[in-house]
Order: structure tokens, then C-alpha cells, then sequence
């Protein structure tokens, strides 16, 4: 898989105008997205990894085998940012999900660790208000054994059902132990094929 790094954009109107489907990734800040898009990608240096949430801070475009985008978006809900700050990022994420025609998909990151959180559920509440397609990735998996990461799983869909009657794609990552990526990749690529014009 050939993928390269082209533009970092602060509007969603400045991104690429050639129409290639677009597969966007988001999540809380520190959920590890950085590192997920390096191992889908094969290369450790590709998205800036820091040890400091919230370093992304624009929609970032990597081209993949000239033929669909990868897409960094920034984090959400960085408590450590001024309330303006939080807000800008906010308003990145909503303008690209709100006008951007060749999002094909999003993926929503979440960290398999923690109990479900009420901004991932309000931010996937408003995927769900805007008709935005989206999966579920949790990420970390190497931190939680097999029974919790069932366990965590398994809590977050009950979380869901309250709220939806229909489930989204989900899929257990961990960038450590480069597990769950191949899944995710055969899924976009399944979805490309399935764009394709007879």
C-alpha cells in the first residue's frame, strides 16, 4: 500500500477537489489516532505522534495507492486546551463532517480502556443527527486482556442500543501489537469496490 502525505487544510473547502472517497478518523484526544493511521499506513512517522494531546489541529489528507484519502482529523474534547481552542477544533471536525461530499466514512476512535465516555456517545449522537456514516474503532487493545476487551465492548454496544436500533461496523485495534488494521483496511477497500461504477 503506497501512501503519501498531501495537504494539511484549515476549511474543508481547501481540501482536494478530486472527488477520491475519503475515509476521515477522529476520537478524543490521547486515544492513540496518530499511531492507528501510522500501522494502517506502514509508516511510524506518517502522522505526527506526541506525547501531548491535541496536536492536530487541521484535516490532514494522505493519498493512498492514488485511489482514496486517509484523512486525520483533530481530536476532540482536549481538557487541557483553553475553551477556545477546544471550540476551533470542534468547529474543523463539524464543518468537514457537515460539508465535505467525499467523506465516505468515519471512523470514531475510542479507547477500549475506559467505561463509556458521555462525549464519544454525544459525538456519535450527532453523527447520527446529521446522517453522517461512521465505525467504531477501539483502540489500545494491547492494555486491556481478552476478557475486558469483550467486556469493554460489549458495554459500549449496550451504551449504544439505548439510542440505536442498528449498529455500526466495529473493529478492536492495538498499534503496539499492529492487530485490527488489516480488518479495517479490507473494509475500505470492500466499500471502494462497492463505489465503483459498473
Amino acid at each position: 500500500m503506497l501512501v503519501s502525505y498531501v495537504k494539511s487544510s484549515e476549511y474543508p473547502s481547501q481540501c482536494p477537489s478530486d472527488g477520491l472517497p475519503e475515509y476521515a478518523f477522529t476520537g478524543r484526544s490521547n486515544v492513540g489516532k496518530s499511531s492507528l493511521i501510522n500501522m494502517l499506513a506502514g509508516n511510524r512517522k506518517l502522522s505526527k505522534v506526541s506525547g501531548t494531546p491535541g496536536k492536530t489541529r487541521l484535516i490532514n489528507h494522505f493519498l493512498v495507492d492514488s485511489s482514496w484519502y486517509m484523512v486525520d482529523l483533530p481530536g476532540y474534547g482536549f481538557a487541557k486546551a483553553s475553551k477556545s481552542v477546544r471550540q476551533q477544533f470542534s468547529n474543523v471536525i463539524t464543518r468537514y463532517i457537515s460539508e465535505r461530499e467525499s467523506l465516505t466514512l468515519l471512523f470514531v476512535l475510542i479507547d477500549i480502556r475506559l467505561e463509556p465516555q458521555s462525549i464519544d456517545l454525544a459525538f456519535i449522537r450527532q453523527l447520527g443527527e446529521r446522517g453522517v456514516p461512521f465505525a467504531l474503532v477501539f483502540t489500545k487493545a494491547d492494555k486491556a486482556p481478552g476478557a475486558k476487551q469483550r467486556a469493554s465492548v460489549e458495554r459500549f454496544r449496550r451504551a449504544l442500543l439505548s439510542t440505536w436500533e442498528e449498529l455500526p461496523p466495529i473493529f478492536v485495534t492495538s498499534s503496539e501489537k499492529k492487530a485490527g488494521g488489516e480488518e479495517i483496511i479490507a473494509y475500505i477497500e470492500h466499500i471502494n469496490k462497492s463505489l465503483q461504477k459498473p
